[in-house]
């Protein structure tokens, strides 16, 4: 695991949502984002509902999930129910796609269910995170990873501001890595 610092926040408000740690109540929400195949579809495919729920059970019983450092759960501010999960986190050495030479850049990755497509609030989490982060830590690149294939991603990279610089292949699919300087997201 990384020595390098990630967003310590443990919530981040936005006008419409609140990124939080997981509680018992969003089950239900994690095991539809999880086994829903339009959700799933560039990242790996829908998983088994045993599988899912076991994984959760299991991430609550050990504060694993969302408790690690830059994870968090989407919430509606108004009703505190899951609409999907932001990863602000270090991506691993030994993946492809990376600026640096050290590689361990931050990692931004969003998933939001079906329900929520649409509605702005994949732009509103992770800008508020990408603020909270450069409030919080020192300039340095942030990373999207997105399969090729997906053009609602990587429309959304580009309208946070994230630039395309390279593909490779991952998971057997050509995956972009865009990047953004954390410090463009400063208040």
């Amino acid at each position: 695991m990384s020595q390098l610092r990630t967003l310590s926040a443990t919530e981040v408000p936005s006008e419409r949502l609140l990124l939080r740690k997981a509680h018992d109540a969003d089950r239900e929400g994690f095991v539809e984002l999880m086994t829903d195949p339009e959700v799933q579809a560039y990242i790996g495919g829908p998983r088994p509902r045993s599988d899912v729920e076991q994984h959760f059970d299991a991430a609550m019983r050990t504060a694993d999930a969302t408790s690690r450092p830059g994870n968090f759960v989407i919430a509606d501010n108004t009703t505190n129910r899951l609409i999907g999960t932001l990863m602000l986190a270090r991506r691993s050495t030994d993946r492809p796609g990376h600026v640096t030479e050290n590689g361990e850049e931050l990692e931004l990755g969003y998933v939001l269910r079906r329900s929520a497509w649409g509605a702005g609030f994949a732009f509103e989490a992770a800008t508020v995170a990408l603020r909270a982060a450069a409030d919080e830590l020192p300039d340095q690149p942030v990373v999207v990873v997105t399969q090729t294939a997906n053009e609602r991603s990587l429309k959304l990279a580009a309208r946070l501001g994230f630039r395309p610089i390279s593909t490779f292949e991952e998971f057997g699919a050509e995956q972009t890595l865009c990047t953004a300087p954390l410090s463009m997201f400063r208040m």
